[in-house]
């Protein structure tokens, strides 16, 4: 005779996905993790060093360089995750090197707004792939990794918002340009994961 499922048994499915067949293990899931954020953290700092290489560090009243020094800290984080965990960092570290200040020197040198519209288009893809993140390692036994990645969330969504405020909607073409800004970011996302 089947038992009916108790609350807590229905909770519990609930808050830990089953795994289907063909889905990396949690131990592959979490590299791939480390990884791309460990990317994503690094490309940041390239490019917020790209951007006060061309408008100086007091630039949005010092909110360029503020942005800055908190990626520089989140990379440190994740720097000391892969070694800890003995991640292999993305092989594409030396694109990422040059891209990430290439595109913080270009949008800067169309002015101050493009550089904060840069910031909206990549801290929009980041948002949504630390959410999907987190809501991945919900019951995986993760928690200090999951909240690591919620505070930096949080953090790249106050990046966000404050190059709102500072004009980042006012630059000519901001809808085509952070378009095109957040469909590279989400590419090199996909591409740190794997390689």
């Amino acid at each position: 005779m089947a038992t009916k499922p108790t609350a807590k048994t229905s909770k519990q499915t609930a808050a830990k996905p089953r795994r289907m067949p063909g889905d990396p293990s949690k131990a592959d899931m979490v590299e791939r993790m480390l990884r791309v954020d460990h990317a994503g953290e690094y490309g940041a700092v390239r490019i917020y060093e790209g951007q006060m290489a061309v408008l100086g560090k007091d630039a949005g009243g010092g909110a360029i360089k503020h942005m800055a020094e908190q990626e520089e800290v989140h990379l440190a984080t994740f720097n000391d995750l892969v070694a800890d965990r003995r991640v292999r960092p993305t092989a594409l570290l030396p694109l990422w090197h040059l891209a990430g200040f290439a595109l913080g020197a270009g949008t800067a040198l169309m002015g101050e707004k493009a550089a904060h519209a840069c910031t909206v288009a990549v801290e929009e893809a980041i948002d949504e792939h630390y959410a999907a993140q987190i809501a991945r390692l919900e019951g995986e036994g993760e928690d200090d990794l999951r909240d690591t990645f919620e505070k930096f969330r949080q953090e790249e969504l106050e990046h966000h918002d404050t190059a709102l405020e500072l004009g980042a909607e006012e630059t000519p073409g901001f809808e085509a340009l952070k378009g095109a800004i957040k469909r590279g970011s989400k590419l090199a996302i996909w591409l740190s994961e794997r390689i």
